[in-house]
């Protein structure tokens, strides 16, 4: 059964954690040059592999003491915390452009983008905390998955507008002390439980 808490939770937090990322510029930048539906559908692909490969990692968590995946996972969110809040913005990436428009070039190249970029990724790691915290593999992968479609359909088709009307600080602020918040809570139940 899919908790619709946990999937938005986990929706929110993944998607305000990966808006600032450079896969974000990432998608925009491929989306300007090829077909947006065959961008995404590398992108998506690409994505939907890292969350279950995230949420397989943070299920082998669930196997340990409550109170030390707990303690875990409060110390990983206030790292990504600090991570959001201490980085510099990311520089433009240069993108190989396929030898032409296929279907399969496209897509390829989306997908090889995204899956080397973000494996071991913030957003990546993120949801490998969630899935243990939760231990709901199944609503946990949908959230980060819907998410992670979420920002890359954004970044394809109007990142640049969206990065016009909210600057990039509030975006990462706001995603920072949502994991601020989570790792705080999550420190708390370990030491209380």
């Amino acid at each position: 059964m899919i908790s619709l808490t946990v999937t938005a939770v986990v929706f929110g937090v993944v998607f305000l954690a990966e808006l600032p990322d450079k896969t974000a510029l990432a998608g925009l930048v491929l989306g300007t040059r090829y077909r947006a539906s065959y961008v995404f559908a590398g992108v998506a692909a690409a994505f939907t592999l890292h969350v279950v490969l995230a949420v397989a990692a943070g299920s082998v968590l669930t196997l340990l003491p409550q109170q030390i995946v707990q303690a875990l996972t409060g110390v990983l969110f206030l790292g990504g915390a600090a991570v959001l809040l201490l980085r510099k913005g990311e520089d433009e990436e240069e993108v190989r452009k396929p030898e032409n428009q296929s279907f399969w070039k496209v897509s390829g190249a989306g997908f090889m983008l995204i899956l080397v970029a973000e494996f071991g990724d913030l957003t990546q790691i993120m949801t490998a905390n969630l899935a243990a915290r939760y231990d709901d593999p199944l609503s946990v992968g949908l959230g980060a998955v819907l998410a992670l479609w979420a920002v890359a359909g954004l970044g394809i088709v109007g990142g640049k507008a969206l990065m016009k009307k909210v600057p990039l600080r509030l975006i990462t602020q706001i995603a920072a002390l949502v994991m601020l918040a989570l790792g705080l809570w999550s420190l708390w139940e370990a030491v209380t439980g």
